[in-house]
Protein backbone atom coordinates (compact mmCIF):
# COMPACT_ATOMS: atom_id res chain seq x y z
CA UNK A 1 0.00 0.00 0.00
CA UNK A 2 1.21 3.52 -0.63
CA UNK A 3 1.68 6.24 1.79
CA UNK A 4 -1.13 7.92 -0.37
CA UNK A 5 -3.65 5.12 -0.29
CA UNK A 6 -2.31 4.08 3.60
CA UNK A 7 -3.40 8.12 4.30
CA UNK A 8 -6.83 8.11 2.27
CA UNK A 9 -7.85 5.03 4.26
CA UNK A 10 -6.32 6.48 8.00
CA UNK A 11 -8.98 9.85 6.67
CA UNK A 12 -12.03 7.76 5.74
CA UNK A 13 -11.48 5.60 9.16
CA UNK A 14 -11.14 8.83 10.95
CA UNK A 15 -14.51 10.14 9.18
CA UNK A 16 -16.49 7.05 9.77
CA UNK A 17 -15.53 7.29 13.39
CA UNK A 18 -16.87 10.55 13.86
CA UNK A 19 -19.92 9.41 12.02
CA UNK A 20 -20.24 6.96 14.76
CA UNK A 21 -19.46 9.19 17.72
CA UNK A 22 -22.35 11.78 16.10
CA UNK A 23 -25.02 8.63 15.90
CA UNK A 24 -24.75 7.69 19.26
CA UNK A 25 -24.65 11.15 20.38
CA UNK A 26 -28.11 11.78 18.03
CA UNK A 27 -29.46 8.55 18.98
CA UNK A 28 -29.12 9.38 23.11
CA UNK A 29 -30.58 13.08 21.81
CA UNK A 30 -33.74 11.43 19.92
CA UNK A 31 -34.65 8.80 22.84
CA UNK A 32 -34.15 12.18 25.39
CA UNK A 33 -36.33 14.10 23.54
CA UNK A 34 -38.79 11.36 22.55
CA UNK A 35 -38.85 11.83 18.99
CA UNK A 36 -38.52 9.16 16.79
CA UNK A 37 -36.25 8.90 13.49
CA UNK A 38 -33.16 7.16 12.02
CA UNK A 39 -29.94 8.15 11.38
CA UNK A 40 -28.05 7.77 8.15
CA UNK A 41 -24.14 7.75 8.11
CA UNK A 42 -21.83 8.45 5.41
CA UNK A 43 -18.90 10.65 4.40
CA UNK A 44 -18.69 13.05 1.42
CA UNK A 45 -15.44 14.60 0.31
CA UNK A 46 -13.74 15.12 3.35
CA UNK A 47 -16.72 15.53 5.70
CA UNK A 48 -18.24 13.01 7.94
CA UNK A 49 -22.20 13.42 6.85
CA UNK A 50 -24.98 12.51 9.15
CA UNK A 51 -28.78 12.68 8.48
CA UNK A 52 -31.51 11.86 10.83
CA UNK A 53 -34.89 11.39 9.15
CA UNK A 54 -38.13 10.16 9.42
CA UNK A 55 -39.86 7.08 7.27
CA UNK A 56 -43.21 8.35 8.17
CA UNK A 57 -45.08 12.22 7.40
CA UNK A 58 -44.33 12.88 11.29
CA UNK A 59 -43.81 16.81 11.48
CA UNK A 60 -41.60 16.21 14.79
CA UNK A 61 -38.29 16.33 13.32
CA UNK A 62 -38.80 19.99 12.64
CA UNK A 63 -38.80 20.78 16.08
CA UNK A 64 -34.82 19.77 15.50
CA UNK A 65 -34.82 21.84 12.35
CA UNK A 66 -36.40 25.37 13.83
CA UNK A 67 -36.97 28.03 12.00
CA UNK A 68 -34.58 28.74 8.94
CA UNK A 69 -32.32 26.03 10.27
CA UNK A 70 -31.57 27.74 13.23
CA UNK A 71 -31.59 24.55 15.65
CA UNK A 72 -30.17 22.17 13.24
CA UNK A 73 -27.26 24.62 13.12
CA UNK A 74 -26.83 24.58 16.99
CA UNK A 75 -27.42 20.50 17.20
CA UNK A 76 -24.78 20.47 14.39
CA UNK A 77 -22.31 22.73 16.88
CA UNK A 78 -23.23 20.27 19.70
CA UNK A 79 -22.80 17.50 17.69
CA UNK A 80 -19.09 18.69 16.64
CA UNK A 81 -18.45 18.95 20.29
CA UNK A 82 -19.20 15.64 21.39
CA UNK A 83 -17.06 14.26 18.76
CA UNK A 84 -14.42 16.48 19.59
CA UNK A 85 -14.75 15.52 22.99
CA UNK A 86 -14.62 11.91 22.00
CA UNK A 87 -11.54 12.34 19.40
CA UNK A 88 -9.35 15.59 20.35
CA UNK A 89 -9.71 16.81 16.98
CA UNK A 90 -11.64 19.64 16.14
CA UNK A 91 -14.81 18.00 13.41
CA UNK A 92 -16.42 19.47 10.34
CA UNK A 93 -19.22 16.99 10.08
CA UNK A 94 -22.33 17.68 8.46
CA UNK A 95 -25.75 17.52 9.93
CA UNK A 96 -29.20 17.44 8.13
CA UNK A 97 -32.12 16.57 9.41
CA UNK A 98 -35.34 15.58 7.59
CA UNK A 99 -33.82 16.74 4.42
CA UNK A 100 -33.73 20.25 5.16
CA UNK A 101 -30.12 20.93 4.42
CA UNK A 102 -30.57 18.73 0.96
CA UNK A 103 -32.91 21.19 -0.18
CA UNK A 104 -31.85 24.33 1.01
CA UNK A 105 -28.41 22.86 -0.92
CA UNK A 106 -30.70 22.79 -3.95
CA UNK A 107 -31.89 26.16 -3.52
CA UNK A 108 -28.71 27.75 -3.04
CA UNK A 109 -26.95 26.15 -5.72
CA UNK A 110 -29.76 27.62 -8.45
CA UNK A 111 -29.33 31.20 -6.39
CA UNK A 112 -25.75 30.76 -7.37
CA UNK A 113 -25.77 29.38 -10.65
CA UNK A 114 -28.76 31.83 -11.57
CA UNK A 115 -25.86 35.02 -9.41
CA UNK A 116 -23.30 33.48 -12.04
CA UNK A 117 -25.52 34.35 -15.19
CA UNK A 118 -26.49 37.61 -14.28
CA UNK A 119 -22.75 38.62 -13.32
CA UNK A 120 -21.87 37.16 -16.53
CA UNK A 121 -24.70 39.11 -18.39
CA UNK A 122 -24.18 42.18 -16.54
CA UNK A 123 -20.70 42.38 -16.09
CA UNK A 124 -21.08 43.93 -12.72
CA UNK A 125 -20.50 42.16 -9.06
CA UNK A 126 -23.82 40.43 -7.44
CA UNK A 127 -24.23 40.72 -4.06
CA UNK A 128 -26.17 38.40 -1.93
CA UNK A 129 -28.06 38.48 1.40
CA UNK A 130 -26.29 37.41 4.57
CA UNK A 131 -25.93 33.70 4.88
CA UNK A 132 -24.90 31.47 7.12
CA UNK A 133 -20.98 29.35 6.53
CA UNK A 134 -23.12 26.08 5.29
CA UNK A 135 -24.94 28.44 2.62
CA UNK A 136 -21.99 30.49 1.59
CA UNK A 137 -19.92 27.49 0.88
CA UNK A 138 -22.95 25.81 -1.40
CA UNK A 139 -22.89 28.95 -2.88
CA UNK A 140 -19.33 29.59 -3.74
CA UNK A 141 -19.24 26.24 -5.29
CA UNK A 142 -22.32 26.90 -7.81
CA UNK A 143 -20.95 29.94 -9.04
CA UNK A 144 -17.26 28.13 -9.52
CA UNK A 145 -19.15 25.43 -11.37
CA UNK A 146 -20.63 28.37 -13.28
CA UNK A 147 -16.94 29.27 -14.34
CA UNK A 148 -16.87 32.35 -11.85
CA UNK A 149 -15.02 33.49 -9.02
CA UNK A 150 -16.71 34.55 -5.48
CA UNK A 151 -15.72 36.38 -2.11
CA UNK A 152 -17.62 36.50 0.64
CA UNK A 153 -17.36 39.93 3.05
CA UNK A 154 -18.66 41.80 5.88
CA UNK A 155 -18.60 39.91 9.30
CA UNK A 156 -20.92 37.65 10.84
CA UNK A 157 -24.23 37.37 11.14
CA UNK A 158 -24.31 39.69 8.37
CA UNK A 159 -21.50 38.16 5.75
CA UNK A 160 -22.38 37.53 2.13
CA UNK A 161 -21.33 36.64 -1.11
CA UNK A 162 -20.04 38.67 -3.93
CA UNK A 163 -20.39 37.05 -7.09
CA UNK A 164 -17.78 38.88 -9.41
CA UNK A 165 -18.11 38.69 -13.39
Amino acid sequence: MTDTTAEGTDTLTRLEQEGDIAADYLEGLLDIADLDGDIDMDVEGDRAAVSIISDGESRDLQKLVGRDGEVLEALQELTRLAVHRETGDRSRLMLDIAGYRARKREELSALGTKSAKEAQRTGEPVKLKPMTPFERKVVHDAVAAAGLRSESEGEEPQRCVVVLP
